[in-house]
């Protein structure tokens, strides 16, 4: 299969912080890797970045019953970091799913914004990131996604184990050979300073690397 050479658009982003809520810092599921020492700095810096930039800040807060064991509305679990909460915003979104596009309303936002590109930043990388970035992809936008920015929690069941590294690190390199170009919050911001945009591998070019690196 070859490529395409057309000269993509410009892009017309719009950054999502997805769940930066008191639950993954003082709740029931801290965040491991990155440290939220790492990544909370990161989520501000881009916020503010993007703010500089115009680019439009959509803020998303997952939301269950009160009487949930995790992001029971109105608990001081459910709410934002203050980090997240004291900064400017275009848009807030209400989810109770993964995705940030499911029962919210949020593709009809984007395309009312002409938006064509999502910067996913926010917790956690394999859980609503993920759901969000593969649905965004499959609507045919471009995704970016910040790994220092995002954060990802161990996890043992039936099926095996896998720490919290392991899992980030996994499903930022699949992201990255398909569904977001994965990058680096610095990275990020010379990009949308540039005019450009993070570009991503593709699944042959990323296999066949790793098959040349045995």
């Amino acid at each position: 299969m070859t490529q395409s050479t057309t000269t993509p658009p410009s892009p017309r982003r719009a950054l999502v912080v997805i769940d930066v809520q008191m639950e993954y810092f003082t709740g029931g599921l801290l965040i491991e890797h990155p440290p939220v020492a790492q990544s909370l700095p990161n989520i501000a810096r881009a916020m503010d970045a993007a703010r500089a930039a115009g680019i439009p800040v959509v803020v998303v807060q997952h939301s269950e019953s009160p009487a949930a064991p995790l992001f029971a509305k109105g608990s001081a679990s459910w709410a934002l970091h203050e980090a997240v909460a004291s900064r400017p915003r275009d848009h807030h979104i209400e989810k109770a799913w993964p995705s940030v596009f499911t029962g919210t309303g949020f593709a009809a936002w984007l395309e009312q914004h002409g938006i064509n590109t999502l910067t996913v930043i926010g917790y956690m990388t394999h859980n609503c990131d993920a759901s969000t970035i593969f649905e965004a992809t499959h609507r045919g936008l471009h995704v970016e996604f910040l790994q220092d920015a995002t954060g990802a929690l161990p996890y043992a069941n039936e099926a095996g184990s896998a720490s919290a590294e392991e899992i980030h690190r996994v499903f930022s390199i699949v992201f990255h050979t398909r569904f977001a170009a994965a990058g680096s919050t610095d990275a990020w911001i010379a990009a949308i300073q540039a005019g450009g945009r993070l570009e991503k591998s593709n699944i042959l070019a990323s296999n066949r690397a790793a098959l040349a690196g045995r």
